[in-house]
């Protein structure tokens, strides 16, 4: 019997391969428990349509992450903290203030979790940060933490 994998299954393969396994072992381990589906021509049929479809989304996903990346590389934001007597930041700037800057600054909205600063900016000055928004696209954004 063949089955269409819809989840990876150890030994076997992975998501979205054809396989041919005995008919006991399709039907009660791979179909009962949901890791496969009879691998019918209707099923293949909408299974090449269904990778079509994410193929489509994946590309309008990188081209939108591309734009994103452009605009970030362009736009410098501006950050104001109170500064302490010796001129020291209180605390650090960070990631959510960088990302409302952002939104409010330059009307770009992107999540907090794609600034990949590993270490916290505590000093007054220009700053790049990097941003992974995924897919393996990277942008800098140009930060300028004055003092009040």
């Amino acid at each position: 019997m063949k089955v269409l994998l819809i989840k990876d299954v150890k030994n076997l393969g992975k998501k979205g391969e054809v396989k041919e396994v005995k008919d006991g072992y399709g039907k009660n381990f791979l179909i009962g428990k949901g890791f496969a589906r009879h691998a019918t021509p209707e099923i293949l049929a909408q299974h090449a349509q269904d990778e079509l479809i994410v193929a489509e989304n994946l590309e309008k996903e990188v081209s939108a992450l591309k734009e994103i990346a452009k605009k970030l590389d362009k736009v410098e934001i501006i950050i104001t903290k109170k500064l302490g007597q010796n001129g020291h930041l209180f605390g650090s700037v960070t990631k959510d203030e960088i990302a409302t800057a952002l939104k409010n600054q330059h009307n770009i909205t992107i999540d907090k979790k794609h600034i990949n600063e590993k270490t916290a900016i505590k000093t007054i000055g220009e700053h790049n940060l990097d941003f992974k928004l995924g897919h393996g696209l990277h942008a800098v954004l140009h930060v300028d933490v004055q003092g009040e």
